[in-house]
């Protein structure tokens, strides 16, 4: 009895919290106009990608979906929903100045880019490798002197490999492109010997090229990337509801369902499985961040 006292004095209280909370901020503007301004990116397979319809699709955003679903919840009504395509050099400034309400995409939490946005909970974790043709014999970065890589600015991934070969001293030749797609096709068509992103990215872009058997994703990693979606800064109430979301994903173990839809089983509109099960601190970090009401 005691118990069931507590929980339903609990819930009344949560339901206030996220009352005063939808007052200001994000929620404030979703509840005002009625509209979510959804970013994405536009090849970051599996996370943000067009599929054959050009409408957005992937596992960040699904996750993104609840959390819309869930401000709908909060603030007490349907939110129309609007997709704004992003990239690495404009997704943070898109945020920041309001054109979209929440990045759904493959960003990295790092602290830098936390001195303009915010984060939500870890979904995926990753790091810096090289895509490159199986015929040119590169194995890892230091294979790689004296030639030619793309890289999309504005990335940690540009960050890291640029640091490397100055470090090193390897000479390599940076092609700057605007997202992964312009960069495998720098790769495709020999204007570069790899690219180089996160390293689930290439696999998905490998699951989508014509000639799959030709490309390998090789290397060490360059860099740790835990990967999240972003909020406004400042914007403790639209964190809160994305957390909650998230951590009730991780608790109940939907989050399997919602990976393994993405990552295990073969990708929407026949693309290839990527077949690439969760890492134990993966498993670590959704266990870590299920956290209790």
């Amino acid at each position: 009895m005691l118990k069931s006292l507590i929980k339903s004095v609990f819930v009344v209280l949560l339901m206030t919290t996220f009352a005063q909370a939808a007052d200001y901020g994000t929620l404030k503007k979703l509840k005002d106009s009625g509209t979510i301004t959804i970013g994405h990116r536009e090849s970051s397979v599996p996370f943000a990608y067009y599929n054959k319809s050009q409408k957005p699709i992937g596992y960040s955003m699904d996750l993104c979906e609840k959390i819309v679903q869930r401000a709908e919840k909060e603030i007490g009504k349907k939110l129309v929903r609007k997709y704004y395509p992003v990239n690495p050099k404009t997704r943070i400034q898109l945020l920041a100045n309001g054109t979209i309400d929440i990045e759904c995409g493959s960003t990295t939490n790092n602290l830098t880019r936390q001195q303009q946005i915010d984060y939500a909970h870890v979904t995926f974790i990753t790091g810096t490798k090289l895509l490159v043709k199986k015929s040119s014999g590169i194995k890892s970065i230091d294979d790689m002197k004296g030639k030619k890589i793309a890289l999309a600015q504005g990335t940690t991934n540009e960050k890291a490999v640029v640091k490397i070969n100055s470090d090193k001293k390897l000479g390599i030749s940076v092609v700057n492109v605007k997202d992964h797609a312009e960069g495998f096709l720098a790769l495709e068509t020999g204007r570069v010997d790899a690219y180089s992103t996160d390293h689930i990215l290439l696999f998905g872009l490998i699951s989508k090229a014509k000639k799959p058997a030709d490309y390998a994703v090789v290397g060490s990693f360059l860099s740790y990337d835990p990967y999240a979606i972003m909020v406004r800064r400042d914007d403790s109430a639209m964190r809160l509801v994305a957390n909650s979301e998230l951590s009730d994903l991780f608790r109940s173990g939907e989050i399997n369902k919602i990976y393994d839809k993405w990552f295990m089983k073969p990708l929407p509109e026949g693309g290839k499985a990527l077949g690439v099960p969760q890492t134990d601190l993966l498993q670590a970090a959704f266990t870590m961040q299920a956290l209790p009401y």
